[in-house]
């Protein structure tokens, strides 16, 4: 499933890489791990995210261990963990294709920095960290800062946390970055309610206009801040999902294809270049059930949108409708052609297009309602056959002239013929 999905980026990193110890030995890891450490890593264990990687066609993004546990007696970021996960990576033939220093550093004293740690203290580390990956792995791609919740999204609960601003880090530590990161969740889940109310969301509002605009809003604001410390970098989005904190238990059903599509389609437009979805398979936003290896509605959007959407964007022309979102993008490995996205968040009446020539069409509904596990592709369930292997997917031809879009719906368009200048 996930090979279906490349050439992809696979994120291996969160909160927990921040403090987790890199065993590096064949011998059993020991049974707690080090002082200053919250979790272990195993020689094992890394092998088999490279082989993944290598299996599915992805390359690798990762962070490193900024707890107590790598640090000298001042207190100051040592290299040692990274340099050993570092070395062990090339004896199995790989590498690591991008890397942020630690995971949300906007939160690093939650993420397991030590007591106190802010601003200056991510400059200064972050400068030992940007001599040592220039050094061991210069092909690496250098993200940062990776924050998270700036932009208002999670205003309500992040303001009860002690945050360091993305705007002191970028301060402190210069340009430095190969590509500018940030996170990105419209809200917190229901487990955490820690947060406050205010800063959760329902199903009810999985397609209105206020919950799908909260993704140009934040995009906005760390552009705005990449334009000021970084001009020029281009912009990754390196952890998303329906919301923070595992995702919402709707986040599994056809409800949230719409914020995952929507969300690509807005961040194209704007330049993003890598959106990596949180997570492939665990927890509630998984592309894939943990338990059953069963793919949910957003694996099926993310395949369309692999298969159909290629990397140029145009212009999808203007619409008055609030409704009614638009996308266009040069066709996938089909030179001259063109792919429309059209989706429908009114869940109680249908939209029309005027198509300007024949098209191959391929539209997600759910006949079980928007909160359904399932989804269809023009009418027909989607589902992996008996021996997992993928169905076909196939585009019902449409004529040029009127097309009717159903209520609450997302239909990818495919004019192969379309000869568009920009795709050749």
């Amino acid at each position: 499933l996930a090979a279906a999905l490349g050439p992809s980026y696979v994120r291996i990193s969160g909160t927990w890489a921040n403090s987790t110890y890199f065993h590096d030995s064949d011998t059993p890891p020991p049974s707690a791990p080090p002082a200053g450490f919250g979790g272990v890593l195993t020689r094992a264990q890394w092998r088999g995210v490279v082989e993944f990687a290598k299996a599915v066609d992805a390359k690798i993004v990762t962070s490193f261990a900024i707890s107590p546990g790598v640090r000298d007696a001042n207190g100051v970021w040592t290299p040692d963990q990274a340099s050993k996960l570092l070395a062990y990576t090339k004896t199995l033939d790989a590498s690591i294709a991008a890397a942020e220093f630690f995971n949300e550093p906007s939160f690093a004293a939650m993420g397991g920095a030590p007591k106190g740690y802010d601003a200056a203290a991510y400059g200064r580390d972050f400068a030992v960290f940007r001599t040592f990956i220039r050094k061991a792995s210069p092909n690496t791609v250098l993200l940062g800062p990776g924050a998270v919740g700036e932009g208002g999204a999670l205003a309500g609960g992040a303001s009860a946390l002690a945050m360091i601003k993305s705007e002191d880090m970028l301060r402190a530590t210069g340009h430095g970055v190969d590509a500018f990161s940030y996170h990105f969740y419209g809200a917190v889940s229901k487990r955490c309610g820690a947060f406050g109310a205010g800063s959760g969301t329902t199903p009810e509002a999985a397609l209105s206009e206020q919950w799908l605009d909260r993704t140009d809003r934040e995009a906005a604001f760390y552009q705005a801040l990449r334009d000021r410390f970084e001009p020029g970098r281009s912009m990754w989005l390196t952890e998303t999902g329906e919301t923070a904190c595992g995702g919402d238990p709707w986040a599994a059903t056809f409800a949230d294809s719409f914020r995952y599509l929507d969300q690509l389609g807005r961040l194209a437009k704007r330049g993003v270049q890598v959106v990596a979805h949180n997570t492939l398979a665990a927890s509630d936003y998984a592309l894939i059930d943990e338990e059953t290896l069963a793919p949910r509605p957003n694996y099926w959007s993310a395949l369309l949108w692999r298969r159909l959407m290629g990397d140029v964007v145009l212009d999808a022309g203007p619409t008055q409708d609030p409704k009614l979102h638009l996308y266009a993008h040069c066709m996938a490995n089909h030179p001259g052609g063109v792919t429309l996205l059209a989706i429908v968040t009114d869940t109680g009446a249908p939209r029309t297009l005027s198509l300007p020539a024949a098209a191959a069409q391929y539209t997600l509904t759910s006949s079980k309602g928007l909160e359904s596990p399932t989804v269809e592709l023009n009418g027909a369930p989607l589902a992996i056959g008996a021996d997992d292997s993928l169905p076909a997917i196939e585009g019902r031809r449409h004529t040029k002239g009127r097309m009717e879009l159903p209520p609450a719906s997302i239909t990818f368009l495919v004019f192969p013929d379309a000869s568009n200048g920009s795709c050749r």
